[in-house]
C-alpha cells in the first residue's frame, strides 16, 4: 500500500456523511462544528467560503471547483461572502440563524441526502464530512491550508458527476457507494492539490516521487515494527547505505530511522488512545521488544511518557 493510501487508511478516513444542496440564491449555511475534513464541490452555479477567523478573506468557488477544508471551528458557505447566514448547522441538526429555531425536518427535503428549495436558477452543491481520526489523521491534515481549492479539471468532472448522480439514490448499497465515490473525489483533490507549484506540502510527501525514498518510505510505512536498519532499507531499494541514507535526509529533512522512530510514535499514540493494549504490548506493536526503551523512545520525541499520554487523551 502506497503511503497516501495507508495514512487515509490507518486514520479512517471512511464513513463520511455525503450531502447534496440545490438552493437559488440567496444562501447561506453556517457549520458551527466543522468536521477535521470537508470535501466541498460546486456542480452547477458559485459559491464562497467564510471562515470565522479574524482577517480571513472568502475563498470563490466556481462551477466545477472542489474545496477542501481543514478549518477548525465555524464556517459558512453561501452563494455570495456577502450573503448573512440563513441556517446554521450544529451536531446534524438545522437551526435557524439568529433565532436559533429549529428548521423542520421537511421543510428542505427534496430527496435523500439532497435538501434546498430545488427551483430554477439554483445553485447545487455538494458536501462530504470526513472525521479524521488520531495523530495518523494529523499527517493529513498538515499537507492542507484552512481552505484548498482545486479547480474543476477534467479528471475531477468524471467523478463528481457520478457522485452526484447516485447522492439523491436510495437504492441497496447505497451508503457504500456513496463513500466510495467520495473517497475518490478526495484522492484526486488531494493530488491535484499537491501537484500545484505554490502548494506548502510536508517534505515527506515531496519525497514519494523519488523511486528509491518513495519506496523506502513505503517499506517503513507497510511494516513499521520491523527492526530496520539503514543498511536494510538500502538494500531493499538497491543503493549503498551512504548514498541511501544521504538521498533520503535530504529529500525528506531527517535521517530514515528518525523518520521511521516519529511513525512509529504517532501509530503508538493513536494505540495508546484507542486501546487498553498494556505498554509493552503498544510497544512491541510499532516494533520495540523493551518496554523501557519504548517508554523513553516515546517520551523524547512525545515529551511525555506512554502513561502520560494515555491519561492525557482518554
Amino acid at each position: 500500500m502506497d503511503v497516501l493510501s495507508d495514512l487515509l487508511h490507518r486514520a479512517r478516513a471512511g464513513d463520511a456523511l455525503v450531502r447534496q444542496l440545490v438552493q437559488r440564491p440567496p444562501w447561506a449555511l453556517t457549520f458551527a462544528d466543522a468536521a477535521a475534513l470537508t470535501v466541498v464541490a460546486t456542480l452547477g452555479g458559485c459559491a464562497a467560503v467564510r471562515l470565522d477567523e479574524a482577517g480571513a478573506a472568502p475563498v470563490s468557488l466556481a462551477a466545477g471547483d472542489i474545496a477542501l477544508i481543514t478549518a477548525a471551528g465555524e464556517y459558512t458557505i453561501a452563494d455570495d461572502p456577502s450573503t448573512p447566514s440563513q441556517v446554521v448547522i450544529r451536531q446534524g441538526r438545522k437551526y435557524r440563524a439568529g433565532s436559533g429555531d429549529p428548521v423542520a425536518g421537511g421543510e428542505w427535503n427534496l430527496a435523500p441526502r439532497t435538501y434546498g428549495d430545488g427551483l430554477p436558477g439554483a445553485t447545487v452543491m455538494l458536501r462530504g464530512a470526513y472525521e479524521l481520526h488520531g495523530d495518523v489523521g494529523g499527517r493529513i491534515l498538515e499537507m492542507l491550508p484552512p481552505v484548498a481549492v482545486v479547480p474543476a479539471g477534467p479528471r475531477t468532472r468524471g467523478a463528481l458527476d457520478l457522485l452526484a448522480a447516485e447522492v439523491g439514490r436510495e437504492e441497496p448499497g447505497q451508503d457504500a457507494v456513496l463513500h466510495r465515490l467520495l473517497d475518490l473525489v478526495l484522492v484526486l483533490a488531494l493530488r491535484a492539490w499537491c501537484a500545484r507549484p505554490d502548494s506548502e506540502l510536508p517534505s515527506w510527501y515531496g519525497a514519494l516521487g523519488d523511486p528509491a525514498v518513495g519506496e523506502a518510505l513505503r517499506l517503513l510505512h507497510e511494516d513499521p515494527a520491523r527492526r530496520w536498519t539503514v543498511a536494510a532499507l538500502a538494500a531493499e531499494v538497491g543503493m549503498s547505505r551512504a548514498v541511501f541514507a544521504a538521498r533520503f535526509t535530504s529529500l525528506v529533512g531527517e535521517p530514515p530511522l528518525t523518520y521511521l522512530t516519529g511513525w512509529r510514535m504517532t501509530l503508538a499514540a493513536d494505540l495508546l488512545r484507542d486501546t487498553d493494549a498494556t505498554i509493552a504490548a503498544v510497544g512491541r506493536d510499532v516494533g520495540y521488544a523493551d518496554a523501557f526503551a519504548f517508554s523513553v523512545a516515546f517520551k523524547r520525541v512525545r515529551g511525555v511518557s506512554p502513561s502520560g499520554w494515555r491519561r492525557g487523551t482518554g
